[in-house]
């Protein structure tokens, strides 16, 4: 038992490992998305969508959390950190939440595609609360377009290494075994 615990503790700080690697790079491509300058394919939530197939919901909270926090700790800022932390747990929470509907009523891409469009519409309220106004909203139709997409890409990449990587298959089997929390 010890030995699953310190397996699982390697493999949670990989995680998180990743999403800051994955985060740190994707900061220096130019925005793929003309239509919404500043706008991020967000490749590192593929470490949320992973951990949300591989890990209970618990740890999976935990990855997200420790990804956002070191992130900002290696180079971020206090309000990417803030647009972050909204965008992120709303759209971890929704997934969480669908997911449990099942694998026959929603696949790893819808998930993906709606934890793409809620992570933009909680970095909106962000902005729009900090602004003082609920115009920025008149954003959020092509914000939602670059979410379906974002999501997209993000969802069948995930897909295609939890169908195909033998190591998160091994934990995804795992954390079927385990409770909910």
């Amino acid at each position: 038992m010890q030995r699953h615990g310190h397996r699982m503790l390697v493999y949670l700080s990989l995680l998180v490992a990743q999403g800051v690697v994955i985060s740190i790079f994707e900061r220096m491509l130019p925005s793929p998305f003309v239509f919404a300058p500043g706008a991020k394919l967000g490749l590192a939530n593929i470490v949320t969508l992973l951990a949300l197939f591989t890990l209970t919901p618990r740890q999976s909270f935990q990855v997200v959390s420790l990804r956002l926090l070191v992130t900002l700790l290696v180079g971020g800022t206090f309000s990417m950190f803030f647009y972050s932390l909204v965008g992120s747990y709303l759209s971890f929470g929704a997934m969480l939440l669908v997911k449990q509907l099942g694998p026959k009523r929603v696949s790893v891409i819808g998930l993906s595609i709606l934890g793409g469009m809620l992570f933009n519409v909680g970095q909106l309220s962000v902005a729009a609360w900090f602004a003082r106004s609920w115009t920025l909203f008149n954003y959020l139709p092509w914000l939602s377009l670059g979410g379906c997409l974002a999501g997209l890409a993000v969802g069948v990449l995930g897909y295609y290494l939890l169908e195909n990587n033998h190591t998160l298959q091994y934990y995804q089997q795992v954390s079927q075994q385990e409770t909910w929390f």
